[in-house]
């Protein structure tokens, strides 16, 4: 694996990501960007999976970590919504050509909305897996108790994490600031291909999500695949193929 490249962002932050080039007849086509969850980062399995089918198809592939994620600089404490929406911008604005389409893990599903009403001109098509949008206000904060509001208007709150024995720590600012980055209170246009893939086991993003989304959004090409049994990961040797495969055919309707 060759290291990371870096990016300074206008706001200062040093961002690490992986660009690989296309070649042959790939380089005809979108590129394909990844995006991950909340504390994933771009050596995960459903990235790794996505880089190793970009090279052996041509197709051009970004994936990288925002600011206190993975191998990027910052704390992951100090970050937010909006600070890893503009990590993702500043990096594919400049280090890629043409239109792209963007595959949204989790959270990552959530930038990939906000990249799309930002810069729509840039998106070829958008794949959600288990993507979260506005999760910060319609998961956690809708979720706490008196007490662990009282906890957040203190500073932070520690929640269980079935990824992480100690919990997850969220502080005010993560909730706070995710309330001006929201996508399904307006109007959500998306102007081109969308494949949204949900495991119906998924504990952590629920299908209702995936529904909720889909009825939202106004897109004339916007589909959902529940897959029975599959959780929060989607990373078994199934799901990552049927990754690949959404993205083949948003590639396909684009054209």
């Amino acid at each position: 694996m060759t290291d990371p490249q870096y990016l300074i962002t206008a706001q200062g932050r040093r961002i690490a990501y992986h660009l690989t080039p296309a070649h042959g007849a790939g380089g005809q086509l979108p590129g394909v960007v990844f995006l991950g969850g909340f504390k994933s980062d771009m050596a995960g399995s459903k990235a790794v999976y996505l880089q190793d089918w970009s090279t052996r198809t041509g197709r051009g592939f970004l994936r990288l970590d925002y600011s206190g994620h993975g191998v990027s600089d910052g704390a992951f404490l100090d970050g937010a919504i909006g600070d890893w929406f503009e990590d993702a911008l500043a990096v594919i604005t400049t280090v890629t050509q043409g239109p792209q389409v963007l595959v949204g893990s989790s959270m990552g599903g959530w930038i990939s909305l906000l990249l799309a009403k930002a810069i729509p001109a840039r998106i070829a098509g958008l794949v959600g897996i288990a993507a979260a949008p506005d999760f910060t206000e319609d998961s956690m904060w809708a979720g706490f108790t008196p007490a662990q509001r009282a906890e957040l208007a203190a500073g932070q709150v520690v929640l269980p994490s079935d990824y992480d024995p100690a919990g997850y720590i969220i502080t005010r600012r993560l909730i706070e600031e995710g309330r001006s980055r929201l996508v399904l209170r307006d109007p959500l246009p998306l102007p081109f291909p969308v494949r949204l893939l949900q495991g119906t086991a998924d504990t952590d993003v629920p299908p209702a999500v995936a529904l909720r989304l889909l009825e939202h959004a106004t897109c004339a090409d916007m589909r959902l695949t529940l897959v029975k049994g599959a959780d929060h990961r989607f990373s078994t040797p199934d799901c990552l193929a049927m990754i690949a495969q959404a993205v083949e055919e948003v590639v396909t309707a684009a054209r």
